[in-house]
């Protein structure tokens, strides 16, 4: 559940409340003495997504696109195993000029 920022429009006063989505927008100012009619504020209560060092944002990634990624990655261990090395070819013999 977000928190939801709300200001009066008759004193100013600025406050958080811990809501739910469902439930219905505050209309009244807690402050005693108050009967000003407060305003959520734009901006607030959005989810966090966490992306930088620690996390992955491959996490967020689609199911087709992950199992896309894991069949790629088994294809590509199977080609490496199978190919033999090539072997080097022999050491050729010094171009050294044999003096006339």
């Amino acid at each position: 559940m977000p928190n939801y920022d709300y200001v009066c429009q008759t004193c100013g006063h600025r406050f958080e409340v811990f809501q739910s989505m469902n439930d219905a927008k505050l209309e009244d100012c807690p402050v005693e003495g108050c009967d000003g009619k407060v305003r959520r504020l734009l901006g607030t209560g959005a989810g966090i997504i966490f992306k930088g060092s620690g996390f992955y944002q491959t996490d967020y990634r689609s199911d087709s696109y992950q199992k896309g990624a894991k069949k790629e990655g088994e294809s590509s261990k199977a080609d490496s195993g199978s190919s033999t090395p090539a072997a080097s070819p022999p050491p050729s013999a010094p171009s050294g000029g044999a003096s006339s």
